[in-house]
């Protein structure tokens, strides 16, 4: 017969069916508020005592709170409000203070036996269930301080290979380089040699010499080379923040720009807003400096912390020249793992080329002498603090930690690869190699505000998107009742197998559902019976030309399929280019246009097939269809 379907294809479409009923369930179990904590460094361990301090803090605040769960690293409650989330997490931060962050989160109330199947309901966008918000400012003036620096250190270089005597060259507090000469002669060979090296530098002389022995130079920035050191700092560090949500895995997140120096972070349906704040926020860098010697100036060197306890006891503060190797900025990779011979954490770095280079020069000349490297933290502290009012109030402070994480005897000259050892745990070693992996910073970071949002449009724009679904569903079903008749009924049903399959993948993908996805959505129903009104019509056509009833089903599907192919095709195209080269929103709405239009290809045609043969397939005198 023309119209029969083998078991295995009916097989084959209650499997999916069921699949998708499975995987969708997840999405009617609406999630309880939460607060989660966890330590401000991945060695930081949460445990039970943490959990119960917790609990008590939020008692004795009135605040109800259920289904304490605690892991090594995070210790999480569930709210029985959700409008004292915000209350809870200031209570708790309050309660803990400081070494822990302390976030918003949601927590699951899927049933265990779902989950085990990995069904989990969709994670909604920013614009609809909201997520972690963050603007950060970049300190560019620390960056235009640092490049001053370098350039102090480059020019002595300079000079002393061209072999030209200088007193002093020294980068001061108010960016300016001031070098020192014994003659004048030296001091204009030196601007001369300088000069063209480099050209966003203004070098002046002083107008008249009051010390016949003191000649110097001024090299200040123009104001085209801070902007360019400040758009530099800027444009790495989105790049580096951009890698880091990538690392944590956070769907369709929103890094960009804001003004001259600040950065917005907006991360939609995260599943770990502490994790995220702690990576994010952490700005971490390496600096690789030779071990101070008995005659080495008291001005150029510094004393500093060891980052293990127990050598910080046993040998006090490490003492490192001033000057640099080369610093975290200069590191191509970075992984995590353990020295074969001690069993301890270690990270493996890779320097490019230059920072190669740079590593090979000093430490080949410097055999038999102490390199220590200085790992250097800039954190934020958020403390619960009384305003004039008397009321509790969140504040954040910056603060920099610089500790030395390995001081150890140079034992042959080191090139692009070496390893870090002295660090305190797996966790710690881990996440050094992700914050090197993910870039350094070109300049420090601060939090200038940071929230946890709800939905930017509330709860009502959730209503308003599921009406307007319901609502083009529902005037589709009638529409095509009326004018198909039962094989109107064979598409309706066909087309809510489609709206099941769309939040099955989506869902099982782990997309994140935006108000613009819930438009491609709404698309995907007009699509799919736009499909379904191809093979009708090419049905009733092929009746009118005289075809059997049997021989119109058949023609019907067959010839129509070609046409939904090329139709259906083209929309694709268009589709993974907005998904390729758009973002956030744009990306939301891709993602479900590519996913409704697979389903579509599926449910519209072989899924209203299958009822239409199980239906009139098996009549052998078939004189009438109804459409």
């Amino acid at each position: 017969m023309l119209n029969r379907y083998p078991l295995w294809k009916y097989l084959l479409l209650l499997f999916f069916t069921v699949v998708g009923v499975i995987y969708s369930i997840p999405n009617l179990y609406a999630p309880d508020p939460a607060i989660q904590v966890s330590g401000d460094s991945s060695s930081k361990v949460i445990d039970a005592p943490v959990l119960a301090k917790m609990e008590a803090a939020l008692k004795a605040a009135n605040i109800e709170a259920f289904g304490g769960e605690v892991t090594p690293k995070t210790a999480m409650l569930r709210i029985k409000n959700a409008e004292q989330q915000m209350l809870a997490r200031k209570t708790v931060q309050k309660a803990l203070g400081d070494g822990y962050v302390v976030a918003l989160n949601t927590a699951s109330t899927t049933p265990a036996w779902l989950q085990a199947l990995g069904a989990e309901p969709l994670k909604l966008g920013l614009d609809l269930a909201g997520g972690v918000h963050f603007l950060l400012e970049v300190d560019t003036a620390s960056a235009v301080a640092k490049r001053q620096e370098i350039n102090a250190d480059d020019m002595k270089d300079k000079m002393r290979k061209a072999k030209v005597r200088y007193a002093s060259v020294v980068a001061q507090k108010d960016n300016q380089i001031i070098a020192r000469f014994r003659t004048a002669e030296a001091r204009d060979e030196a601007v001369n040699l300088l000069r063209s090296d480099y050209p966003t530098l203004i070098f002046t002389k002083p107008d008249s010499e009051v010390n016949s022995n003191d000649f110097s130079y001024t090299a200040n920035f123009t104001e085209a080379g801070i902007r360019e050191i400040e758009d530099y700092a800027v444009s790495q560090n989105l790049i580096t923040l951009r890698n880091r949500v990538n690392e944590l895995g956070v769907s369709e997140p929103i890094v960009q720009r804001q003004g001259r120096n600040r950065i917005i972070v907006q991360l939609a349906g995260i599943q770990d807003p502490a994790e995220a704040k702690r990576v994010i926020g952490k700005t971490a860098n390496l600096e690789f400096r030779l071990g101070a010697s008995p005659d080495t100036l008291v001005s150029n060197k510094e004393e500093f912390p060891f980052k293990d306890e127990l050598m910080q006891m046993q040998r006090g503060n490490a003492v490192l020249e001033k000057q640099l190797i080369v610093t975290g900025d200069r590191v191509s990779n970075a992984t995590s793992s353990f020295d074969p011979e001690t069993n301890q954490p270690q990270v493996n770095i890779t320097l490019d080329s230059l920072g190669g280079t740079h590593m090979h020069r000093v430490t080949r000349n410097n055999v038999g002498r102490q390199m220590g490297i200085l790992f250097i933290e800039y954190k934020t502290r958020t403390q619960v603090v009384k305003n004039a009012a008397g009321e509790d109030v969140e504040k954040m402070t910056q603060y920099i930690e610089r500790k030395v994480i390995s001081l150890a005897t140079i034992q042959s000259a080191l090139g692009v690869q070496f390893r870090i050892t002295g660090l305190d745990s797996p966790a710690e070693a881990s996440e050094l190699a992700l914050l090197l992996r993910a870039g350094a910073l070109a300049a420090p970071m601060h939090f200038v505000e940071e929230r946890t949002i709800g939905a930017s449009l509330g709860t009502e724009n959730i209503k308003n998107g599921v009406d307007a679904t319901l609502w083009g569903f529902g005037l589709v079903v009638l529409f095509m009742i009326l004018a198909y008749r039962m094989f109107g009924i064979f598409a309706n049903i066909a087309l809510a197998l489609n709206l099941l399959l769309v939040i099955t993948m989506l869902s099982m993908f782990g997309a994140t559902l935006t108000l613009p996805g819930i438009a491609g959505i709404v698309l995907t129903i007009g699509m799919a019976v736009d499909a379904n009104v191809l093979i009708h019509s090419r049905i009733r056509e092929e009746l009118k030309n005289g075809a059997s009833p049997q021989q119109a089903i058949f023609a019907g599907y067959q010839r129509a399929f070609i046409t939904i192919v090329d139709a259906n095709l083209t929309t694709l195209i268009v589709g993974i280019i907005l998904f390729a080269i758009g973002t956030g929103p744009i990306k939301g709405f891709a993602v479900t246009l590519i996913v409704g239009i697979l389903t579509t290809m599926y449910a519209s045609v072989s899924c209203s097939r299958a009822l239409a043969n199980l239906v009139y397939g098996s009549r052998k005198n078939l004189q009438k269809i109804s459409i």
